[in-house]
């Protein structure tokens, strides 16, 4: 059974590259001139540099976590965190990065070609997240699987996996929340209520950092709060099978391997489907 793990990360990387044409793709869409880019170029650019400083912090936090974890559980455990926290930030970069060079091109694409290309310009765009998300999770369960083993140390070990994703998206999907709501209600209160400038008018300098939070929030925090859920789902469903008792097991084929792998190979088939679709 162990061999089939490599269709799980054949299937994550051949995503990967799916995204990666996907953005490829979006980059040869028009990027607009003139002021429209300049905006566009510091939402990107704020939207960077928050990423780089919550990570940062993140990696801290991370590493006590390491710490704790090989002390407690031991190194297998600790390995597989530090991959689901890599392949969770990994997801969340990426997808945070393309999406702030799919906006403008949405944008300028609904200015000038209308809403059917604005609207196929946009579905690529988060296609490349999705993509991610799916393909990284893929990527990196399955390889902890083919190399830890399908023993029920070795499914203990890959729950790790789960808690890394988790404590990234517990950064993302918090941090970035309260970073987009009190740039929103900065960017109110500064913009409306005092200068009695209108609502995401670029004279206002908070707006770029309201759409910096926007981004955050709603591309990264999702993200990653997606990753958790997706790869939580096939680690649950994993563990439940590792630790069946015979009576349930005899009563579904008796076969263990196959049941601690059935999530991998529907998520793989989803993947595919997607793929296709």
């Amino acid at each position: 059974m162990l061999t089939t793990a490599v269709l799980p990360i054949s299937l994550g990387i051949l995503g990967l590259v799916a995204a990666f044409l996907v953005y490829a793709r979006i980059l040869q869409t028009p990027a607009g001139e003139g002021r429209v880019k300049d905006i566009a170029d510091e939402i990107h650019l704020g939207a960077m540099v928050f990423m780089a400083s919550e990570y940062k912090r993140l990696a801290v936090f991370c590493v006590i976590c390491i710490v704790a974890l090989y002390a407690s559980l031991g190194g297998d455990t600790a390995i597989a965190f530090t991959l689901g926290a890599l392949c969770s930030g990994t997801a969340g970069y990426i997808g945070m990065y393309t999406a702030t060079k799919a906006n403008v091109r949405t944008a300028v694409a609904a200015n000038t070609k209308g809403a059917a290309e604005a609207l196929n310009v946009a579905f690529f765009g988060g296609s490349i997240m999705g993509l991610t998300v799916a393909s990284m999770g893929l990527f990196g369960i399955g390889l902890l699987y083919h190399f830890m083993g399908d023993t029920a140390h070795g499914i203990e070990a890959i729950e790790g996996f789960a808690m890394g994703g988790s404590s990234v998206a517990l950064f993302s999907r918090v941090g970035g929340g309260i970073f987009t709501k009190s740039a929103d209600v900065g960017a109110d209160l500064v913009g409306k209520v005092e200068a009695g400038i209108p609502e995401d008018d670029p004279r206002n300098p908070a707006v770029i950092a309201d759409n910096v939070g926007d981004n955050v929030g709603d591309v990264a925090g999702m993200g990653s709060d997606i990753f958790e859920s997706y790869c939580g789902a096939m680690i649950a469903s994993m563990a439940l099978a590792a630790s069946m008792s015979m009576a349930s097991l005899e009563s579904l084929g008796g076969d263990r391997g196959v049941l601690q792998f059935m999530p991998l190979a529907l998520a793989s088939t989803g993947l595919v489907c997607s793929l296709l679709g």
